[in-house]
């Protein structure tokens, strides 16, 4: 537990959390919307502080990054908590926890050991993933901290539903950031997720704008966020708000894993070669799909002649571009490579 950074105190001991949009006002003893946060006599607490729920080492492919330190493997950490609520989530079972049973489970793993594992294992980077990771801001911060010292990189893997006052705490220690965008209205954001559009995309301009490594990913749902026009919004939106080089990550929903729709189908191989057809059509650089191993749109591919660069099946890449660059023309593929 760690009095968080974040917050203002407000009169009759009340306090108004100052993390993420929701900018929630909470009453003695009562917590956020994120279950994770508690007003304890007046000061508001950090109650999932190094409480490590998840710990694991992935192929940063799997968060999904396909062009920072393509290849290689990242530590990946988590707490339980989040501050929205999407009935799609796929790892419910520590997002909700706190929510549901009011528990804050996790091992005690301070960031010194995080940092020390990481480097144990030769890993080049820590993840903050699994849960959205603004809800330990103050766990995933300290780590960060600490790892920029040690010569290792930081990545979120987010919702983006943070205030612009966490994100610019984290951004001098953060290299990459995959930002969900995962429809493209507020009344999706709304009666899906609990949450709302703007801010996301607003974290997504800034982190762009800040020098962070951005790549955005949707989860295409069948009948909620898998329509053209959603598509062609979002598209267009990475096109001109954060650039044609930012990657595109359009993934494949499962039903049977998710929250609360369970009754739905899983995402169609067709819905997904629209969704990447209409990013390249918007003029990106690099869409790409997920969830479905063998599809070519795992791979990237030159965007000026088309030359398999990098080969990706099911997270085991072979590359064949050369420091960055094309081996046939040349040409920059927007690879971050240390």
């Amino acid at each position: 537990m760690k009095e968080s950074y974040l917050y203002k105190k407000l009169k009759e001991r009340k306090v108004q959390c100052q993390n993420c949009p929701h900018f929630c006002i909470i009453a003695p003893g009562k917590r956020g919307i994120c279950g994770v946060r508690e007003n304890i006599n007046g000061k508001l607490y950090a109650l999932n502080y190094g409480k490590a729920i998840a710990v694991n080492i992935d192929p940063i492919e799997k968060k999904p990054f396909s062009h920072f330190l393509p290849g290689s493997y990242s530590l990946s950490i988590a707490t339980v908590g989040c501050n929205l609520k999407c009935k799609s989530c796929q790892n419910w079972n520590i997002s909700q926890m706190p929510q549901l049973t009011g528990r804050i489970e996790g091992e005690n793993l301070p960031p010194e050991e995080i940092v020390k594992m990481a480097l144990k294992n030769n890993l080049p980077s820590i993840s903050y993933t699994y849960v959205e990771p603004t809800i330990f801001l103050e766990y995933g911060l300290d780590t960060m901290k600490l790892a920029k010292k040690a010569g290792l990189k930081n990545c979120f893997v987010s919702n983006g539903f943070m205030s612009k006052e966490a994100a610019k705490l984290i951004i001098p220690y953060l290299d990459a950031n995959n930002i969900d965008i995962k429809g493209f209205s507020d009344e999706f954001y709304k009666e899906i997720c609990g949450g709302r559009l703007e801010p996301v995309l607003d974290t997504a301009k800034l982190m762009k704008k800040s020098g962070v490594w951005v790549e955005i990913t949707t989860l295409a749902i069948p009948a909620l966020s898998d329509s053209e026009e959603m598509f062609r919004g979002i598209a267009k939106f990475i096109y001109e708000e954060l650039g044609p080089e930012t990657p595109w990550h359009v993934s494949q929903f499962s039903g049977a894993i998710s929250w609360k729709l369970r009754t739905l189908p899983d995402t169609s191989v067709k819905t997904l070669q629209k969704a990447w057809k209409i990013g390249k059509e918007a003029g990106l650089k690099y869409v790409y799909t997920g969830n479905i191993p063998g599809l070519p749109s795992e791979d990237t591919f030159c965007p000026k002649c088309n030359t398999l660069a990098i080969d990706r099946t099911n997270y085991i890449v072979h590359r064949y571009d050369k420091s960055g660059k094309c081996q046939k023309c040349g040409e920059d593929l927007n690879i971050i490579q240390k």
